[in-house]
């Protein structure tokens, strides 16, 4: 795409959980729908971690991924044994990503999401402040003027449509969900 300015972001892809075994290993918590494409051998990590810790301001590369009991394992390079995987825990992983790169047309990146305005019945209740990935659903953490930080499933029978462009993420709750928002 020669003449094109193309945009790099951050993408947050994993965090890493807990020490596995006695080898080095890591759980991975995964924050992609990719990671076939994300965790290959090879692939760099930015990663964030405190200040204090002896990985900040520092990159990790993938050496192998693993499924134990359907859960990702990870191995990097320079992560020889337990004591080294444990000044790790809880690290998120990130990588850089060509904004320029084709999606899916229901797939959108958090960073995408959030700040959005969220629509009921025509009507702003409030924005997406937060996008949540849990191994049930993910959730769209709404912040509203009347009722607070709400929690919404982000399917799509309650978040119909994501318009970019207009900035807006429409919803259709369930009875409740916003307690007199748009109403």
């Amino acid at each position: 795409m020669a003449g094109k300015n193309r945009g790099i972001t951050q993408l947050r892809v994993g965090r890493l959980s807990k020490a596995h075994g006695l080898k080095g290993a890591l759980k991975l918590e995964l924050y992609t729908d990719e990671p076939d494409k994300r965790f290959v051998p090879g692939a760099s990590f930015s990663l964030q971690v405190p200040s204090t810790s002896p990985w900040h301001g520092r990159s990790i590369v993938l050496r192998e991924l693993r499924w134990y009991n359907e859960s990702p394992v990870a191995f990097f390079e320079g992560v020889a044994d337990r004591t080294a995987a444990e000044t790790l825990v809880k690290a998120i992983l990130w990588v850089d990503q060509d904004e320029a790169e084709e999606l899916d047309p229901d797939t959108w990146y958090d960073h995408q999401l959030v700040d959005l305005s969220v629509v009921v019945d025509g009507e702003v209740v409030g924005r997406v402040a937060r996008v949540n990935h849990f191994p049930s659903q993910d959730l769209l953490e709404v912040e509203t003027p009347k009722s607070g930080t709400v929690m919404v499933p982000f399917v799509k029978a309650i978040v119909p449509g994501v318009d970019l462009e207009a900035k807006t993420v429409t919803v259709t709750p369930p009875g409740g969900l916003f307690d007199g928002e748009g109403e």
